[in-house]
């Protein structure tokens, strides 16, 4: 007898980050789901998300809106923006993620506020002194890992040998 396979974890999305928001997060969750990954959690102003939901018709689809407040915009102050706008949906998708909601969490939005709110909500591993943005890129060969892709401005030697270290921990499994 073989046992029922454990739902998967969804992925929480920033539906108000970006330039386009909601419109085109929604689109691409919409997407992603009737290609069958999902589900996706879409986090932001629960209206419009409903309403651009609804345009796609996706009612039958893995995907739910978690209601968040606030925006942080791109122009914000990171800093700033992520100690105030405690209801931001950037606040929001990261509580799913240190609630074991989500597995993750996704935006376009204003990278160095998603840096700050990242680290207010989750916090840094034991002797990690500042974290990197990663990336991968497709090549011919392999896909090669790209880290610190701009939200640290400022960078000591001991932080990009912390770099190298994340980046290649990350690469063994990505």
């Amino acid at each position: 007898m073989s046992e029922a396979a454990e739902p998967a974890s969804p992925v929480a999305l920033d539906a108000m980050g970006g330039d386009r928001a909601p419109d085109v997060v929604v689109e691409g969750a919409v997407q992603a789901c009737r290609a069958g990954h999902g589900p996706v959690i879409l986090v932001g102003d629960a209206e419009p998300v409903r309403a651009a939901l609804d345009a796609l018709g996706a009612g039958d689809l893995p995907i739910t809106i978690e209601h968040a407040s606030e925006v942080i915009g791109m122009a914000e102050h990171p800093g700033r923006a992520a100690r105030t706008k405690r209801d931001s949906s950037m606040h929001v998708g990261f509580g799913l993620v240190k609630a074991g909601r989500a597995c993750g969490f996704v935006s376009a939005g204003n990278s160095g506020a998603m840096m700050a709110v990242g680290l207010l909500t989750l916090r840094r591993i034991p002797r990690c002194e500042r974290p990197a943005i990663a990336g991968t890129m497709p090549t011919r060969a392999d896909p090669m890992v790209l880290l610190d892709m701009g939200a640290n401005v400022e960078c000591r030697a001991s932080h990009l040998v912390q770099f190298a270290l994340m980046g290649a921990a990350y690469a063994e499994i990505a």
